[in-house]
């Protein structure tokens, strides 16, 4: 890396709004793509914020991300209430819907131009795995640079094959003495086919888009106003209101009228003020599961096997296996996810296409898209056992001193029987302890709380009965962790 430059007014926006369909089964809606662990030890969201704070400071870090996904966010990094942790000062703004990338930027440029008249923004996602973290900060250095100019800076990666899963950059055969190491952009390519993408490859002057933009604040909102007015004109609205109580709702009702668009579509595509800044720095967009295959390690046979799987004589294939054992034989340009509660088995060339089948889950009405059988929370973590129309099972398990929001289903009762620890319940008005082996009932529409008071782990085995037994159903009236009845 080279000399750190002082960027007093340089801020980083992480976009983590995404669900990562094509990661299915693994991913969820409720348990998001940047919360996988890919290419490292920790997640996706994680690698981004320790990446760029060695170059920008946490408190000039914010994450746009959905509402719903901003406890887990939250969580991964280590935010939760009460909690030490070195990244208190990162800044979260919540969506409450995805409307694609530019309402996001354009949300994020606004929070920084009423923080900083100056500010310059580098825009990153959190879906990116990044090899060469020391060039990915020297080029973040140098777009910076030259976004401080006023010009629209995008990434662009050196293409390595003729792919046809990427937008891609025609740099301009025009120079500018000004731009160091920067390309004026001739135009934006929309996804080719491969003939045209093999095209490209031999020719040169072609580049993958990246994902990765800096500019000023003030000049992506000055284009967005130029090139989508409508947008800028309710974004507007909102300004007014950023870092008072009324943000949320505010934000709310705007996104409603809100019609999503990229901001490479909306904006850089029309814009005069584009540079491209070439990057090598070992980047690689994550977008499905044949892509780990330039991510993580591979046997003798080319196999990437993660998890509790058997193989024989399988080639070129991804495998992954959860906590039942998966036994796989003679598989060839394969992809083999299982987990507790769903199975994808697709050839590698047809992985983009998972997200089809997530549509088909939700046709069918079924949870399978929205959430994992285990679902980790701040104060532990719950399984679902079995499920029914009219009936769920689920085992709890409370973190000592913790405890679940003060809440209400309008839909369901509860019975609570301890497996092991003991259990405060507050249900209604009355406050009461109960050990291994005994049982309290919460009647529906009832205020109520379960706490760990102890020492050791607490377990309980929740049965639910009701009408309606979706997560959705909770009325929260106090909790510890700072979440609202849609987190």
């Amino acid at each position: 890396m080279t000399q750190k430059t002082d960027f007093s007014h340089a801020y980083a926006v992480i976009l983590a709004g995404g669900v990562g369909t094509r990661f299915w089964p693994i991913s969820r809606e409720l348990y998001p793509k940047q919360l996988l662990k890919i290419g490292g030890e920790t997640s996706l969201i994680q690698q981004s914020v320790v990446r760029i704070q060695r170059l920008i400071p946490q408190g000039q870090i914010s994450i746009v991300t959905n509402i719903r996904h901003h406890e887990s966010i939250r969580q991964e990094l280590g935010l939760i209430h009460q909690q030490k942790t070195n990244f208190k000062e990162v800044r979260f703004l919540l969506e409450p819907e995805g409307k694609n990338t530019a309402p996001a930027i354009g949300l994020a440029a606004l929070s920084l131009r009423r923080k900083d008249p100056d500010a310059v923004m580098i825009i990153l996602t959190a879906d990116h795995v990044i090899k060469d973290e020391d060039e990915f900060l020297n080029n973040i250095q140098q777009a910076l640079e030259i976004a401080e100019m006023g010009y629209l800076v995008t990434f662009g990666i050196f293409p390595t094959r003729p792919e046809t899963g990427f937008g891609y950059i025609k740099i301009s055969e025009k120079s500018s003495s000004k731009i160091k190491n920067g390309f004026l952009i001739e135009r934006f390519v929309e996804k080719p086919e491969r003939a045209l993408a093999e095209e490209y490859l031999s020719k040169g002057g072609y580049f993958w888009n990246g994902g990765i933009f800096a500019w000023k604040a003030e000049v992506i909102l000055n284009e967005i106003e130029k090139f989508l007015p409508e947008l800028y004109k309710n974004l507007i609205e909102i300004e007014p209101f950023l870092e008072k109580p009324e943000e949320k709702e505010v934000i709310k009702s705007v996104y409603e009228k809100i019609n999503g668009i990229s901001i490479d579509y909306g904006v850089l595509e029309k814009s005069k003020k584009g540079v491209m800044l070439p990057a090598k720095m070992g980047w690689t967009d994550v977008g499905s599961w044949s892509s780990l295959d330039e991510v993580l390690p591979k046997d003798e046979n080319k196999n990437i096997i993660l998890g509790n799987v058997i193989d024989i004589r399988s080639r070129n294939s991804i495998i992954y296996g959860d906590k039942r054992l998966l036994a796989t034989i003679g598989l060839e340009d394969m992809v083999v996810v299982d987990t507790a509660d769903a199975t994808l088995v697709c050839h590698k060339k047809y992985a983009q296409e998972v997200k089809q089948v997530v549509e088909e889950i939700k046709k069918k009405k079924s949870e399978e898209h929205l959430i994992h059988t285990t679902v980790t929370r701040p104060w532990g973590s719950y399984t679902v056992l079995e499920k029914n129309e009219r009936y769920k099972i689920k085992r709890l398990l409370i973190h000592p001193g913790a405890k679940l929001s003060l809440q209400m289903h309008r839909h369901r009762s509860e019975h609570w029987v301890v497996v092991s620890g003991t259990a405060k319940v507050t249900c209604g008005e009355k406050v009461y302890e109960i050990h291994t082996n005994e049982s309290t009932y919460i009647p529906m529409s009832t205020s109520h709380r379960l706490e760990n008071p102890g020492k050791v782990p607490l377990q309980i085995i929740e049965v639910q009965n009701g009408e309606y037994l979706g997560e959705d159903d909770i009325v929260r009236f106090d909790d510890a962790y700072g979440r609202t009845n849609d987190q």
